[in-house]
Order: C-alpha cells, then sequence, then structure tokens
C-alpha cells in the first residue's frame, strides 16, 4: 500500500515555481528486504529504491532517470490476491530503463497484460524540454489509460485515482496547502511536505475504503486509514519528495526506516539536472 499526491505544472508561472512536486509514501511489511534509493550499479543514470525480496529482486515503487522519466505505482485494496501473479514493482523498472515506449504507449502495453497482476495503479511521466506528460493508468478501472490533464493537483492512495477515500482527502488538503505556498524555500518545501507525508491521523469511519478492503481486520483497516501507516509488523516505511523545477533541475529526498525498527530513520537528498 502507498500514497501519491503531486501537483503537475508543465509550464510554472515562474523560474522560481515547480513542473513537478511528488510526495510519495511506501507502505511495505517490516521485514521485507528493500535498498534504499540510489543511483542504480547496473544503470548509472536511474535513481530509485530497490525490492530485494525473493523472486522480485530489481522491482520498484517509484523511481526518476536522468533522462526524464519517472514512474510510481500503488497497491489496489483487495481482499483477495493472487501469490502466484507477476511481481508489480517490475512495471517501474521496465519503465525506466525502457527507450522505445512514450510513457502512453508503455502504459497501453500493460493495460494488455493487467490481468497478469494483482491490482496495481500506475504513474507513468517525462519530463522533456519539449513537454511534460503525466499518464495514469490501474487494473481495476478502465481499459484505457489516461494521460493527465496539466496545471492539476492529483492524489492517489489505494483505490483508483482521486477515488475520495477520507485519508486522501485529508492529505490532499495539506499538501495543496504546502506546494501553493510560494514563500517556501526548496528546503522549506520538502519540510512541509514530510510533515503531511508523517500525519498519522486515523481517517475513520470511511465506509469507501472499509467496503473496498472486505476481508482485512478491523484494526488493519483503522491503520491503513491515516497517511502515515502505523501497525505492529507492518506499515509506512519510506517517505520521497521529489521536485522538478523550470530549469530541468531535480531534487530527490527519501526519508526511510533502518533495520525494521520503527524509531530509527535516514534521510538522504540527492541533486541533479534532467537530460532533456
Amino acid at each position: 500500500m502507498c500514497i501519491i499526491f503531486f501537483k503537475f505544472d508543465p509550464r510554472p508561472a515562474s523560474k522560481n515555481a515547480y513542473r513537478l512536486i511528488l510526495a510519495a509514501n511506501r507502505d511495505e511489511f517490516y521485514q521485507r528486504p528493500s535498498k534504499a534509493a540510489d543511483f542504480w550499479a547496473t544503470n548509472s543514470e536511474i535513481l530509485s529504491g530497490l525490492d530485494l525480496e525473493c523472486g522480485k529482486e530489481g522491482g520498484s515503487w517509484l523511481g526518476i532517470s536522468k533522462r526524464g522519466k519517472l514512474a510510481a505505482i500503488t497497491n489496489y485494496l483487495e481482499g483477495r490476491t493472487n501469490p502466484d501473479s507477476q511481481g508489480r514493482g517490475f512495471l517501474v523498472s521496465n519503465y525506466l530503463v525502457d527507450k522505445d515506449l512514450d510513457s502512453y504507449s508503455y502504459l497501453k502495453k500493460v493495460s494488455s497484460e493487467g490481468h497478469l497482476y494483482n491490482g496495481f495503479n500506475l504513474i507513468t511521466a517525462e519530463f522533456k524540454a519539449k513537454e511534460d506528460i503525466v499518464c495514469y493508468y490501474g487494473n481495476r478501472g478502465s481499459p484505457e489509460p489516461v494521460r493527465l490533464k496539466p496545471a492539476g493537483i492529483y492524489g492517489l492512495s489505494n483505490s483508483l485515482l482521486e477515488t475520495p477515500w477520507r485519508k486522501l482527502q485529508h492529505g490532499k488538503r495539506q499538501f495543496t496547502s504546502v506546494v501553493n505556498n510560494q514563500s517556501l524555500s526548496c528546503n522549506g518545501l520538502v519540510q512541509e511536505l514530510l510533515n503531511v507525508l508523517n500525519n498519522d491521523e486515523l481517517n475513520t469511519p470511511d465506509l469507501a475504503q472499509e467496503s473496498q478492503g472486505e476481508g482485512y481486520t478491523k484494526s488493519m483497516l483503522q491503520a491503513l486509514s491515516a497517511v502515515f501507516v502505523r501497525s505492529p509488523h507492518y506499515g509506512t516505511r519510506t517517505n520521497t519528495i521529489i521536485l522538478i523545477d523550470a530549469a530541468g533541475n531535480v531534487t530527490f529526498t527519501e526519508r526511510t526506516m533502518l533495520n525494521s525498527d520503527t524509531s530509527h530513520w535516514s534521510t538522504s537528498s540527492f541533486q541533479f539536472k534532467l537530460e532533456e
């Protein structure tokens, strides 16, 4: 499970504004092995965290490349899943390394194979000098991918894009308030967005989330109602902020849990310029 908020503005009004502001949480079992965000040893132009789970090594939940490709995925909340389905994290990694398909064409290909996976939502994007594009596809929704309208603020959790779960609405209001504050410095913006991502207030009851999560325990659904999820063995393990400014400068900040210990976290930051 994850949650993502993003503002997509390919023609920002000023040189100090951002073409993309993205804030995301990765929720996962604390014991599941993974690698914190870094440039790949096998491809130094791609930056992401990596799954190290046996059989799913190399998948990711969120990543960006110096060529301007970005992808992010969330699981779709459903009571029954197929343990033999393909690893969803490869949908992110495969897009980041693909040099032939644009964001929409990639999702079109994925949509033809959507039945091979448990429920997911996938965002693919391209940030180029000529044009910025963000696309979306969820394999529990429309059979066709959609190209998102620019100058919009979007929220995605564990249902389809913009499904008005209480946690999504609450977090999106806070995110919108932060990104509309043009007086914030880059560091100030990152810190305020981290505050949004670490809000552990429960947003219950939520009949829409509960009905979709039929089969989950009441206590687990309650834990999942927060933007920042915390339960004994599962919860938010990573906060990620990605900023792309008008000139193509990227700031990627990750705050990640260490050694499955909910009290120990480490923050790292990467800066680079897109090769547009």
